[in-house]
């Protein structure tokens, strides 16, 4: 192995993510990529409902949220 597998430091340094075999790795099936998809747009769904409820929750609370004993 040449220099590409040798240690520098703690850190090892490999082959360039372009310079790696043509291998496709794990391939999933339609149903699998379906079924991904259906959960990152829930995942997705999610977050917005979170973000927009504390948005809410800002603004019913109004500038009283910052008067409060020290």
């Amino acid at each position: 192995m040449g220099r590409a597998g040798r240690p520098v430091g703690d850190v090892s340094i490999g082959i360039a993510m372009s310079e790696q075999h043509d291998d496709d790795g794990i391939v999933l099936t339609e149903a699998q990529k379906r079924a991904r998809r259906s959960r990152s747009i829930a995942i997705a769904l999610a977050l917005a409902a979170l973000v927009i409820l504390f948005y809410v929750m800002t603004l019913v609370k109004g500038p009283g949220v910052l008067v409060r004993p020290i």
